[in-house]
């Protein structure tokens, strides 16, 4: 009930449609009971049993006064007035006008109140999707190392539309269903008190058998998004590395991998079937068992005239009950429905619900530049058991340039993410002008900092756009003096529509060497006062590393720089250089004392030179 209520709290800023809504379905309602009301005039009619009699007092026309009583002496006066000057034929006509009007009332405000809960229903998934995507895009790095890409992907698309689908389509029985059955309820009393206190020590049971069933429906729904989220994870990872795949001749296993996933999908959701497909069929059953039982009552009290209710009366009664049983079904097919929905709403809270472990203090510091220096002070960090940094102690002071190398998995790239606040350090401190980061306001601290990663992160859009990714107000003449910089601007003046070619997926229509051009005229553009490279030109063929390196030349002039180096050729003018294995720093000094001294660094410098 918790998350229902949570989902319906998305629409709190569109309460202003709920009045109109109410009266739309009330009338819809009201119109849609008189249709069945006016059967008994109808029946009457047809059976001649309208007594003039019984009729007199109507041959006044009332007062008005906002009741029943009004209306329905109303309606009888213009029935009795009609039924003598036109006759039985001209009675008849009269009251199916009626019906046919009241039809089309209760047809239209129908349709208005559809309209107007699809203007809700829709803000509230467009503000739950938005929602779901802020969190994910605020959440700490370390997050998407725990957490499966595919299954994210999942929650945000999947699950979603499984909460339209089922708990928002669902926003209808939870107002217009009851306030039906109560309405109808109401009348079906005010015809016999005893036969719809009957009705009503019956219907339960069918609720509580209907209740069972729906029950089973939650786990099976948990089960079945997660399994789509492991599918979605495979596809991913497939069409990722399919390269992989096929040079591997992995086809069989990748494939095996994937029908025995959709085979455990597929199971879950016969069951799941199953059980829902059965909600119905036994609602309507136990709905016709009910209105058996009634005739049956019913019947035998007309027939004995023990019952207050005449043959046309009991008729009504009938056909007005029977009513009463489609906004029955369409709640227990609704209560199926809706524990898919919860399951998904689950998953997607639960996302929402996480907090970042990276996050502003209560009143942070905004800084606008960098002046001094970023140190790092006895600093440890651990992912979650393993420890990775131990006792890192180094300073580097503006406009100078600090190199790290060492064996891979010694801690290197861990120490570059600590600076920008990626992670934090489990112990110790690092401070920027003597200020700790974590007292820093997360987007002026990473504003400072420019990053060019191994991995060139491009985006399916324009070489503009992702040379301009994330700035403001930037001219077309500031992109193309940055990609002079990058070393970048003669192999986009070639491509099909210069700078406004889109690059593809991930900027799968460039080289590797033009992809990590673009990342550092992002770089070049933003122009910020540190920066952070993180062996951005290891995975390049000599020409291409020939021009990114030149790129990354221009790029660290005036700049203070923290580089992760895995040629050593390239950080030998390197103001410090920091060796580090197994999160420790063994070495360090410049290139010319690490060479003079026995140690990793040599070692290494003496590997690459053979």
């Amino acid at each position: 009930m918790n998350t229902y209520l949570r989902i319906l709290s998305y629409a709190r800023p569109f309460r202003r449609y709920f009045p109109i809504y109410v009266v739309y379905t009330l009338l819809a309602i009201i119109f849609g009971l008189l249709n069945f009301t006016l059967l008994k005039p109808l029946f009457d009619v047809i059976f001649e049993q309208v007594e003039p009699v019984d009729l007199s007092k109507y041959l006044v026309k009332p007062d008005f006064s906002f009741s029943i009583d009004y209306f329905l002496h109303l309606f009888n006066h213009y029935f009795l007035q009609i039924s003598e000057t036109y006759g039985k034929f001209g009675t008849l006509l009269y009251v199916c006008i009626i019906i046919v009007v009241s039809v089309f009332l209760a047809n239209l405000f129908t349709y208005l109140s559809g309209v107007v809960l699809a203007k809700v229903r829709a803000e509230i998934i467009k503000k739950m999707r938005l929602n779901i995507f802020e969190q994910v895009t605020n959440m700490h790095i370390g997050y998407f190392s725990n957490e499966r890409k595919g299954d994210l992907m999942s929650k945000m698309t999947n699950d979603i539309q499984e909460v339209e689908n089922s708990i928002v389509q669902s926003l209808r029985v939870v107002f217009k269903e009851p306030v039906t059955i109560l309405l109808y309820f109401a009348v079906l009393f005010f015809m016999s008190v005893k036969l719809t206190l009957f009705t009503i020590l019956i219907i339960p049971i069918s609720g509580a058998i209907i209740g069972g069933i729906t029950k089973r429906l939650k786990k099976k729904a948990v089960e079945s998004q997660e399994s789509l989220g492991r599918i979605v994870n495979i596809l991913d990872e497939t069409i990722g590395g399919m390269r992989v795949i096929k040079a591997f001749g992995a086809q069989k296993y990748i494939r095996s991998k994937f029908d025995q996933e959709t085979d455990f999908y597929s199971d879950v959701n016969v069951s799941m079937a199953r059980k829902n497909e059965l909600a119905s069929p036994t609602s309507q059953f136990l709905g016709v068992s009910v209105v058996a039982g009634i005739l049956v009552y019913g019947g035998s009290l007309v027939l004995s005239n023990s019952s207050d209710l005449g043959a046309s009366d009991f008729i009504t009664y009938i056909i007005i009950f029977t009513q009463v049983l489609n906004p029955a079904k369409e709640i227990s097919r609704a209560a199926s429905s809706i524990q898919r929905g919860l399951a998904s709403a689950e998953r997607i809270f639960e996302v929402v619900d996480t907090p970042s472990a990276i996050q502003n203090t209560e009143h942070p510091i905004v800084v606008e530049r960098f002046e001094e220096a970023v140190q790092f002070d006895s600093v440890n960090f651990s992912y979650e058991k393993d420890q990775v940094l131990k006792d890192i102690d180094f300073t580097l002071t503006k406009g100078k340039t600090i190199a790290l190398v060492g064996p891979s998995g010694g801690g290197k790239s861990t120490i570059a993410d600590l600076v920008p606040r990626f992670y934090d350090p489990t112990e110790g401190k690092i401070t920027l002008d003597g200020r700790n980061i974590k007292d820093i306001d997360l987007l002026s601290l990473r504003k400072l900092m420019g990053i060019v990663t191994q991995e060139s992160i491009l985006f399916n859009d324009t070489v503009y756009n992702n040379i301009a990714f994330g700035l403001e107000g930037i001219s077309e003449e500031e992109v193309t003096q940055a990609a002079k910089i990058a070393n970048a601007h003669e192999f986009i003046v070639q491509l099909e529509n210069g700078y406004h070619t889109n690059i593809g997926e991930r900027g799968s229509k460039l080289s590797g060497g033009q992809r990590q051009r673009l990342s550092i005229a992002r770089a070049v553009l933003k122009n910020p006062p540190i920066l952070i490279l993180d062996e951005a030109t290891s995975a390049l063929d000599s020409q291409s590393e020939k021009l990114v390196q030149d790129a990354l030349t221009n790029l660290m002039t005036n700049r203070t720089t923290l580089v992760i180096a895995h040629r050593l050729s390239t950080i030998q003018h390197a103001d410090e250089i920091l060796v580090i294995k197994k999160g420790k720093i063994v070495q360090r000094g410049t290139h010319q004392q690490l060479m003079e001294e026995e140690g990793l660094y040599r070692n290494l410098s003496t590997m690459q030179s053979v």
